[in-house]
């Protein structure tokens, strides 16, 4: 067993598994405390770096491409203190930190683990029922439906267009950036119906709008790796929506017909679109938006 402990935590590697745990001290980012211990199975690392410095140094484990459904819904962009495959090493401790990596690089070799990208997710991801609440409501996962219950400081288009219900088979892909404390960051869910939306985050139905307390919003990262952990793999899409393409999307079966509101649901769905229609005449929302958040209201009841 290779192990070292330090105030942002403990790495131990038995062999076949690097086991992050994150440290309890106040330091330690709440993202880190709250995603808690990591398993990051062998053959999910591509490669372990030390980086020793003057004063301290740090651990990096870099994990193959398309193995984590966290790294894959951060993109790159969690800040480098909530990074959970990077530990700071104190400089009396670079002699153990080099030995936990040079551990890992000898079973690397010996297993001879490919440096492709996995095909598969190798990382569970976070438990569920997940839920967090930000700046601009409260969003919640439970593996088959994702729910987004709008703050009273959200925006009016929002509040009027009441909870947001999204099915699983219905999403496409998550898109998220954090609220790095000087811009807003946010969370989008891209379902087959909005895949072309352009409304702005903050007037969005299908995304939260992150703007306030940094600290918090990222832990709206939890969601968009629960959900993404449970989307398709990026290697079996066709196209790279990632990069700017939209998905191709079945066509509609010819039977299909447009589901009518429930009896009991009627009056609320004429008092949204009337306050929608408000919104409109009096030009805080612009025609797409209005068309946009009018298909949306339609969409859920």
């Amino acid at each position: 067993m290779a192990e070292i402990i330090q105030r942002d935590g403990t790495w131990a590697f038995d062999g076949s598994t690097v086991r992050i745990t994150p440290g309890l001290h106040r330091s330690v980012p709440l993202f880190r405390q709250t995603y808690g211990e990591i398993a990051v199975p062998l053959e999910a690392v591509a490669g372990v770096a030390h980086e020793p410095e003057r004063k301290r140094g740090r651990l990096r484990l870099r994990l193959r491409e398309g193995a984590d459904p966290l790294l894959q819904a951060t993109g790159g962009r969690l800040p480098e203190a909530a990074d959970p495959y990077r530990l700071t090493v104190d400089i009396d401790r670079s002699g153990v930190a080099e030995y936990v990596a040079e551990e890992i690089r000898r079973a690397l070799l010996l297993e001879e683990i490919p440096k492709e990208p996995a095909r598969t997710y190798l990382l569970p991801g976070p438990p569920v029922p997940v839920s967090v609440r930000s700046s601009d409501g409260t969003v919640s996962f439970d593996g088959t439906q994702v729910r987004i219950d709008w703050s009273d400081t959200s925006d009016r288009v929002k509040r009027a267009t009441g909870p947001r219900i999204i099915e699983l088979p219905d999403l496409v892909q998550v898109e998220w950036l954090p609220n790095s404390g000087y811009e807003d960051g946010f969370l989008r869910f891209v379902t087959r119906d909005s895949v072309f939306s352009k409304l702005p985050p903050e007037k969005d139905p299908f995304a939260l709008d992150l703007w306030g307390s940094a600290r918090r919003d990222l832990l709206t990262a939890l969601v968009a790796t629960a959900v993404m952990a449970r989307l398709p793999h990026p290697s079996t899409r066709s196209g790279e929506y990632a990069q700017g393409d939209p998905p191709s999307l079945p066509p509609a079966p010819e039977d299909s017909v447009p589901q009518l509101p429930r009896p009991g649901h009627h009056d609320v769905l004429l008092r949204r679109l009337r306050e929608l229609g408000e919104l409109h005449r009096d030009g805080v929302l612009t025609d797409e938006e209005f068309a946009t958040t009018k298909a949306a209201v339609l969409r859920d009841f």
